[in-house]
């Protein structure tokens, strides 16, 4: 296929850091080391791209995990060089494959067998690079539309292990990053432990905004990263939802919108937020004139925290609330009950 303006550029732009770090230039001391486990995988069902991470080091996916809508994904781990991020996802970006934009980016890099890296494209070509300097247990394994990679593991199943949870997991992109995750611990995982994670899921569409993000999660530091990544992915679902029912009522879609509010209370339990998904269920339902709708949504918020007592009165002010003192006062004495 023909190349495009952008895309020979791009190619132009790759052949010039390569020659810059011709043969024999002075060696570079290996940035901070990110020994870890981390999968990049595109759904072709959904068009969606991500990468999800693991690994016994803090806050692991400020620095290994990127991801744009419609461009693809970048793992940059091992001794990290983390502009392997930013410069994959402009090539790419720019028209350059995954593969071609790795192999660039390899070559113009003096310690580039310390690196491990992976990298998948929009259009679903991946691959990955497990440097000869690596710390073993350390490998790969490119299937169709995803990698998986690991180093100082504490054997050798851990990616074969990713690769099968992968393969055989139900549910959307996150579902099955996180599976690869937990496959990759319960075989064993990183040899020294385990201390942070990260997951990040975008769109296909190349229209989306750079920053909008279908999931982007990370948990810095805990005992069991992936375990809390996973209970995040279930909040950031709930709120996800919840958006959807305020799009709703900005477009007047009212019954959709209860849908999708009451699809986010759904997904977790009040005390999780503290009422707070099931206080907006009870705003709109009394917005719209359904008080008698709203007080059961309303008393689960006021039975966790009185404070949501204090906000109602003050919606009504903003327009948040079409409602007078008299309704007011009476959702507050119904549902306090």
């Amino acid at each position: 296929m023909r190349a495009t303006r952008t895309g020979r550029a791009a190619l132009l732009w790759l052949a010039c850091i390569v020659s810059i770090s011709a043969p024999g230039a002075a060696q570079t001391t290996p940035r901070r080391p990110h020994y870890t486990y981390s999968i990049v995988a595109l759904d072709s069902a959904t068009g969606q791209i991500g990468a999800a991470v693991q690994s016994h080091w803090f806050s692991v996916g400020s620095s290994v995990i990127w991801a744009e809508p419609g461009v693809g994904a970048v793992a940059t781990q091992s001794f990290i060089d983390p502009s392997y991020g930013p410069r994959g996802l402009y090539l790419m970006r720019s028209g350059v494959p995954a593969p071609a934009a790795l192999a660039g980016l390899l070559r113009a890099d003096p310690d580039s067998q310390v690196r491990q890296v992976a990298m998948i494209d929009a259009q679903g070509n991946v691959a990955a690079h497990t440097g000869s300097r690596d710390i073993p247990a350390a490998g790969q394994h490119v299937g169709r539309r995803y990698s998986v990679q690991a180093n100082l593991m504490r054997s050798d199943r851990i990616w074969p292990a990713m690769a099968r949870a992968f393969e055989t997991a139900t549910g959307d992109l996150a579902a099955r990053l996180l599976a690869a995750l937990e496959a990759a611990q319960a075989a064993g995982g990183d040899i020294r432990g385990r201390q942070s994670a990260a997951l990040v899921v975008v769109s296909g569409d190349r229209n989306a905004k750079a920053w909008e993000k279908i999931f982007d999660l990370r948990v810095e530091d805990h005992r069991d990263p992936v375990g809390e990544l996973r209970r995040l992915v279930t909040v950031a679902r709930a709120y996800r939802a919840a958006t959807d029912g305020d799009n709703y009522v900005t477009a007047g879609k009212i019954d959709s919108a209860l849908m999708s509010y009451r699809r986010a209370s759904e997904f977790l339990p009040d005390s999780a937020t503290n009422g707070e998904l099931a206080y907006w269920v009870g705003v709109t339902l009394a917005d719209q004139g359904r008080v008698d709708e709203s007080i059961p949504w309303f008393r689960r918020s006021f039975m966790l925290d009185q404070s949501w007592v204090e906000l109602l009165w003050r919606l009504p002010r903003v327009g948040l609330l079409k409602a007078d003192s008299t309704t007011l006062a009476r959702i507050v004495r119904e549902a306090g009950k």
